[in-house]
């Protein structure tokens, strides 16, 4: 029996099979739990890699800035599944003129989509399935160590900031209906979103040297290992919590 056997849990952010999403999708099957997909944009690439799962699982739409999907989304859920235990947000976006060294040019209005793509989406993903939640459960959103400043990575960096404060929050209120609300800091990944930030290899370049347990940018499965065990009962009395999955880089002086 697996630590998630008959949990329910809604994974976003799978766009390829090197998605950490995918990874904890995939973990969350073999661990017992029945998955729901959601995806955005390239919905058929969403169902097609949904495809290569230990047991195909559905893709529904989900864009977090659309009020109408946001609306929808526990009755499009109930066609598949009768509850919720558990989300996974692994949702990102920062346009191009607020990475790359543009932090002092970028634009509000770029500000403002990172902001309401990456940080804001956490409460309105959450607050959109609580509905579904009425035994409890844990949200576990992917996070970026925000403790101090990296080359290239900018206004997304202040964005994963907000991200931070947004699951204490959501921790504080949501306390009292027994949910949850985790974040894992996993270290830079070669990822889809990774290859859309100008200069990644400058920012990843020494994880591995500095990590004291070393660090692989190609491997997504110790940080949706730390996902999988949040989603669990294992951690029952944690929340607001900060997980690093980063070899210990963000222990490191230099």
């Amino acid at each position: 029996m697996g630590i998630l056997e008959g949990k329910r849990i809604l994974v976003t952010g799978v766009i390829t099979d090197s998605s950490i999403a995918f990874h904890v999708a995939r973990l969350c099957q073999e661990q017992g739990a029945t998955v729901v997909l959601t995806g955005y944009g390239r919905l058929s690439l969403v169902e097609r890699i949904a495809q290569r799962l230990p047991e195909a699982a559905p893709v529904l739409e989900l864009d977090v800035t659309d009020e109408d999907h946001l609306n929808s989304l526990a009755d499009r859920i109930r066609k598949h599944v009768d509850g919720i235990d558990g989300i996974v947000h692994s949702i990102g976006f920062t346009p191009q003129g607020a990475l790359g060294g543009n932090f002092l040019d970028t634009a509000w209005e770029d500000v403002a989509t990172a902001m309401h793509t990456s940080t804001f989406s956490l409460k309105s993903l959450t607050t959109a399935v609580l509905p579904l939640m009425r035994d409890g459960g844990s949200v576990v959103a992917m996070d970026f160590d925000n403790s101090v400043s990296y080359p290239v990575y900018d206004w997304m960096g202040v964005a994963k900031s907000g991200l931070t404060s947004t699951a204490r929050y959501l921790a504080r209120y949501l306390g009292d209906q027994k949910i949850r609300v985790n974040l894992v800091s996993a270290g830079p990944l070669r990822t889809m979103a990774a290859r859309s930030i100008p200069g990644f290899d400058e920012l990843a370049g020494h994880w591995p040297e500095r990590a004291p347990l070393g660090w692989d940018t190609a491997d997504p499965e110790p940080a949706a290992r730390a996902v999988v065990a949040l989603l669990s009962d294992w951690f029952p009395a944690t929340t607001g919590e900060i997980v690093h999955v980063d070899g210990g880089f963000h222990s490191t002086g230099a």
